[in-house]
């Protein structure tokens, strides 16, 4: 008994700003970018919350499926982009959609958060529940600092997100590896909260609340810890790298995927990527790029793909899914 995906959806705002665009606000070229990060656009907000984005993915799963919103058990929404801290973006959600009988939270493990939530996802799943909404959405583009060219031309905002089941034949997810590297948290950071009332004053810097990141150790992070968390899986789940059809990994940067399909000695064909169109979209990379590759007929049932994601935390996240 396990999970299984039936339905994917995914939704980005219509606002392209590409790499020339950019050159208008900050000292950057199309060439710069490009050759660092593989990006060559990004969807950016011109309004739209975080919920907004996960509401439209919600309501295109419950179309595609012919499920109605009070059928759903749940409803998990990994972000770290969401419209307040309470209510959860999860919660905006449920109410949206008026999916009455739904417990909903959000989870927050960054550029990991997709991978996180499935993997809670399938041990809700192994419960009471029947059937749930599994969401990333980000709008990153309300943390970033538009001047700060080292991280500004990197982010995208955008949702995606799985109709999961409970599978009484099968097991979707085979095996999982979630990791977490506090004591490297402050290599990624965004959206400090300062500790300011009447009784106290927080003197921070205040440009805290833009994300800031410490590029080459993140690289460094991605490219060592993630083939060692997919080498994991793939001993847990007792699969070959043979046996694997697809790699799906955060979408981050283009050549953090060529250094990681080095290292695990598999071809770059195998690694799904789209993050020249969309840039890195944190925890809605991952569904996105799945929902891509699904519509498009790539991902058939019965492969098996390895999901992976890696960011603040710093955190890392993999799991061997049979897609069903």
């Amino acid at each position: 008994m396990g999970l299984k995906i039936t339905q994917t959806a995914s939704y980005v705002p219509p606002q392209v700003v590409t790499n020339d665009d950019l050159t208008e606000i900050m000292d950057t070229s199309d060439e710069w970018i490009s050759s660092r990060t593989g990006i060559k656009q990004r969807h950016v907000s011109r309004g739209e919350q975080t919920s907004d984005l996960a509401v439209k993915v919600a309501q295109s799963l419950l179309k595609k499926a012919a499920v109605d919103a009070d059928q759903i058990d749940f409803i998990i929404v990994a972000t770290m982009s969401p419209d307040f801290l309470t209510p959860s973006t999860a919660a905006i959600v449920q109410g949206k959609i008026h999916a009455q009988h739904a417990l909903a939270f959000d989870l927050n493990s960054a550029c990991s958060g997709f991978i996180y939530a499935l993997a809670v996802a399938d041990k809700l799943l192994a419960g009471p529940y029947r059937r749930g909404l599994v969401i990333g959405a980000e709008v990153l583009t309300k943390l970033v600092d538009w001047q700060d060219r080292s991280t500004a031309v990197l982010f995208g905002d955008g949702s995606g997100g799985v109709l999961v089941e409970k599978d009484v034949t099968t097991a979707g997810i085979i095996a999982e590896d979630l990791r977490a590297f506090g004591e490297q948290a402050a290599i990624l950071t965004a959206g400090y909260q300062p500790t300011v009332s009447t009784f106290s004053q927080d003197d921070t810097d205040q440009h805290k609340h833009y994300l800031e990141m410490q590029g080459r150790d993140v690289y460094t992070f991605a490219t060592h810890e993630v083939p060692s968390s997919i080498n994991r899986v793939l001993t847990q789940a007792n699969w070959q790298k043979d046996d694997v059809d697809w790699y799906l990994l955060h979408q981050a940067n283009g050549r953090i995927l060529t250094v990681i399909a080095k290292h695990l000695n598999e071809p770059v064909a195998k690694f799904l990527n789209n993050v020249a169109r969309y840039g890195n979209t944190s925890a809605a990379s991952v569904a996105i790029l799945l929902d891509e590759f699904v519509t498009s007929g790539d991902i058939q049932p019965g492969q098996k793909l390895i999901l992976s994601g890696f960011g603040g935390g710093l955190t890392v996240a993999s799991i061997a899914l049979i897609f069903n």
